[in-house]
């Protein structure tokens, strides 16, 4: 075994029990500072594919900026513990049947593979810098960019109203 695949496979058990404990957690700030390790771990999976460019924004903009607005929020609004909720009926055994399509699916294709083994499809030299970076998000992706910028702004406008609504309610 190489230590990229040793490295490699202690990262994903890192992330999988970062997920799993942010899913799990009922209290918000362990949730987002679960989540704060996953964003660090799934940026040394960048580093290991030679993307130094796509990890250092990951750890900028996910782990740094994003992050800190969670935790704003939650202290802001005081919902660090979450509340009782009820579960609908269909809600088990849904998430019982997709987890259970996306294990089949994963052994599908794991079994279909051409290359048995891991795929290593080594990155070129400009794959992660920020000038290919760059000509792609504004020449194949300029829609989309456009697009999720504008829907980041609609969910802002969003979350202020409601908060705005949910202060005023209280307020009367």
């Amino acid at each position: 075994m190489t230590t990229d695949l040793i490295l490699f496979l202690i990262l994903a058990a890192v992330a999988i029990a970062t997920a799993v404990g942010m899913l799990l957690s009922r209290n918000a700030v362990y949730s987002a500072l679960f989540l704060v390790l996953n964003f660090s771990t799934v940026a040394v999976f960048y580093l290991l594919l030679g993307a130094p460019f796509i990890a250092i924004t990951q750890v900028t903009v996910y782990a740094g900026a994003i992050m800190v607005l969670f935790l704003f929020v939650i202290m802001l609004l005081g919902t660090d513990e979450l509340p009782e909720r009820t579960v609908l009926p269909w809600q088990k055994p849904m998430a019982v049947f997709l987890a259970v399509v996306l294990m089949v699916e994963g052994v599908y294709l794991i079994l279909t593979q051409k290359t048995p083994g891991l795929i290593n499809n080594a990155p070129t030299e400009s794959t992660g810098s920020p000038q290919a970076i760059g000509n792609l998000l504004f020449d194949q992706y300029l829609l989309p960019f456009e697009v999720t910028s504008i829907l980041l702004l609609v969910a802002m406008v969003g979350a202020i109203v409601l908060t705005n609504k949910e202060k005023k309610g209280g307020q009367s």
